[in-house]
Order: structure tokens, then C-alpha cells, then sequence
């Protein structure tokens, strides 16, 4: 009696499914989440300040030509870069808010506000936790979320797992490579900061440690709105300062506390789910899928199981054909 390719499938299953509840009761324990990662004591980042920002895109030309990225260009003239989001030739993009008469900046009805778009450098990243050949990393000292195209192998889980979209991929090419902001880790071994804090010249994107970027973050929150106040430019203790009114700051520091935090933290005057940047948890993804992970494939289950199944289903197809032969 011959075994077709349906019963041979069903059989595979019904064997893999037996097998599967076998090793699923067998496990010690379900898979739980661990803990967030927490935040390296040395870790650097970036402060962008709506409020500051005034639209003129300095931190994308400059964040080209410290990264060697070509025109991103979007309209039918293709007289100068025109970027519409970050991608494989963008790394860092200024986009505008606007609503009803857009008259007054940084306010939510009738008003326009300016957002920036890059790398969230994340404390628990899901792109670093999916990656299967570490192509994706994060640095322990810094924190920076960094790539290495060499080992790279262009399965794009990296892409597919971002909350914030950020990870690209090149496909004008036979040798495609992710891209995406890295903090200017090359210029910053070489003692200079990231480019797009360097050229801009309110101060809207600051750089340095962690700590001063929280305790900045607390001195502008205490501020009273409209009240002179005194913002440095390029990085935190620069001395490079201008005076200007504090703004009206929503209650919320985006980076603080989404997906576990992020070392690109964010202050504005309009609600940042306006500024199109997501509702997001703060229990990271990483630290749940890894739990499932590790459990489907402690000892091998997962391949185990389908082994089995395969196995069982050709044992049995072979009794069967040993007990009715054909005729």
C-alpha cells in the first residue's frame, strides 16, 4: 500500500503534535520574561529639544557628510537632497508638525512644531536581541547600538523587530547592507562628538553622558515657561551659550521609559504621539521573546519535535506498507 504526499504530511503532524505536547509537559518551567538590561554608568546619548529646533536641517547635512551618504532625493526636479524619512541613504530627518493655521510654534491647536528622527540607541534593543550572527550590537561602556556589515548575512529580523522603524535596508544593490545612525561611533574615536550635534546652532540636538543629559532634562523641566533662560550648544558643560524664553514642555521626556528606555531622549511642547512617535510600553521586547526563545529551544526542543514527527510519520508509513503490500 503506498502512502501519498497528503498522508505522509498528516501523519508528520499528528506525530510532531504528539511529540510537542510530550515536550512542551516535560519543560521544568513556562517561558518568563527577564528583566529590562539596565543602563551602562557610562553610557553617552543625545537630547533633542523641540522647543530649540527651527527647522533648518543642519543635522542632516551634516550627518551625511560625516557618514559618506548620498542624495536622498524625492521630488520630480532632483535639484537638492530632499528626504521624506530615514533610510538607507538618511540616517537623521527633520519632519514638521502643523495643525489648523500652524501661527504659533510648539503648540498643539493652530500651531507647528519641529521633530527628529534617527537611532533611539535602546538600553534593551530588540534589534541587538534577534540578530542571529551579532551583526547588530550594543556597546557595554557607551551603550551606542552599532553594525558590522561583515557579518552581516541579510536576514533583516533587525528591520522587522524596531518599535521606532529605525533599522534599513538597501535593495538598489546585489550586496545589500543595513543602515541606520550609529552615534558617529567613528568620529567619537577620534575625540569628536556626533555630527549632528556639532553643527547645530541652537543647540536643539546636545550630546554627552547620560547623567547630564538627566540632569539637563530636570533644570529645563523646572523651568517656567517664558522666563530667559540659558541653553548651551554641541554638548553638555560646552560653555558655548544662548539666552532665550523657556517653552511650555508637555509632561512627558519621550526615551525616558519606552521599551525599557533609550539613550535619544526628547522634549517638546506638542504631544509626541502628534510628533508621530509611538505609545510604546516600558517592559522592552527583547526581554519577552528571549524568554520564549530560550525555552522553545532549551535542549533542542523545537527541532527535536519536528524530527520526531518526520520520523514517526516514515516508521509508520513503512508498517503500513509492510502489513498491506500491493497487489
Amino acid at each position: 500500500m503506498s502512502v501519498n504526499r497528503r498522508d505522509f504530511i498528516k501523519g508528520a503532524a499528528g506525530g510532531g503534535a504528539a511529540l510537542a505536547t510530550a515536550a512542551v509537559v516535560s519543560v521544568p518551567s513556562p517561558a518568563q520574561a527577564r528583566p529590562n538590561l539596565e543602563m551602562s554608568p557610562n553610557a553617552v546619548g543625545l537630547l533633542f529639544d523641540s522647543t530649540l529646533c527651527v527647522g533648518c536641517k543642519a543635522c542632516v547635512s551634516g550627518c551625511k557628510e560625516a557618514n559618506g551618504l548620498p542624495a536622498d532625493v524625492n521630488t520630480s526636479d532632483a535639484l537638492w537632497d530632499t528626504p521624506l524619512d530615514i533610510g538607507p541613504k538618511t540616517y537623521n530627518v527633520i519632519k514638521l508638525y502643523a495643525d489648523g493655521t500652524a501661527d504659533h510654534k510648539d503648540q498643539e491647536k493652530d500651531g507647528f512644531a519641529f521633530i527628529k528622527k534617527s537611532c533611539m540607541h535602546c538600553v534593551d534593543p530588540s534589534c541587538v536581541s534577534v540578530c542571529p550572527v551579532s551583526a547588530m550590537t550594543k556597546d557595554k561602556q557607551t551603550g551606542i547600538v552599532g553594525y558590522n556589515a561583515d557579518i552581516c548575512i541579510g536576514c533583516r529580523y533587525c528591520v522587522a523587530s524596531c518599535p521606532f522603524g529605525v533599522p534599513q535596508s538597501e535593495f538598489d544593490t546585489p550586496t545589500p547592507k543595513i543602515k541606520k545612525c550609529e552615534m558617529c561611533r567613528h568620529r567619537q574615536a577620534e575625540g569628536k562628538i556626533p555630527a549632528c550635534a556639532e553643527v547645530c546652532p541652537t543647540g536643539a540636538t546636545i550630546f554627552g553622558p547620560l547623567t547630564a543629559i538627566n540632569e539637563e532634562i530636570a533644570r529645563r523641566r523646572a523651568m517656567k515657561a517664558g522666563e530667559a533662560n540659558v541653553f548651551e550648544r554641541r554638548t553638555i558643560g560646552s560653555g558655548d551659550t544662548h539666552e532665550r524664553p523657556a517653552a511650555q514642555y508637555v509632561n512627558h521626556v519621550y526615551g525616558e521609559t519606552e521599551v525599557g528606555g533609550t539613550q535619544f531622549r526628547h522634549m517638546a511642547g506638542v504631544p509626541f504621539d502628534k510628533l508621530g512617535y509611538p505609545n510604546l510600553r516600558e517592559k522592552s521586547f527583547a526581554s519577552e521573546s528571549e524568554g520564549i526563545q530560550h525555552t522553545l529551544y532549551k535542549g533542542l526542543i523545537a527541532p527535536a519535535v519536528v524530527l520526531g514527527g518526520l520520523v514517526w510519520a516514515a516508521k509508520r508509513a513503512s508498517h503500513i506498507d509492510d502489513e498491506h503490500p500491493e497487489e
